[in-house]
């Protein structure tokens, strides 16, 4: 009888264990400070968490930015979502933030 409460109290316990969650999504902006093209790596400096480096995989979506061959060194206003995964920033989603342009309103002299 012993035995069998051991095993429930071990299932127990194993139930209110949480599941592994998927590691959070961070966001870094700022600068390409270099690319390795063989690594598939980007350094982004970002002025309040310091340079990162960032593994593009066949995954990373790409926005205003021509892909990882778009990435050069100097590039600004670099935004990456990213996961951190066996010990790395792999990157979900890279795009160049901003944009300017109007966006309508009060851009006539004409009332």
């Amino acid at each position: 009888m012993k035995t069998f409460a051991s095993i429930l109290i071990a299932a127990a316990a194993l139930a209110a264990t949480p599941a592994v969650a998927p590691a959070a999504v961070r966001e870094f902006e700022g600068t390409v400070v270099s690319v390795n093209r063989d690594a598939r790596t980007f350094r982004l400096h970002d002025s309040e968490r310091g340079t990162k480096r960032i593994k593009v995989t066949s995954n990373t979506r790409f926005e205003r930015v021509a892909g990882f061959a778009g990435l050069r060194k100097g590039l600004t206003r670099i935004e990456a979502k990213v996961r951190r995964r066996d010990g790395r920033w792999v990157a979900i989603e890279v795009e160049r933030s901003g944009g300017g342009g109007q966006h309508g309103g009060g851009g006539s002299d004409d009332d």
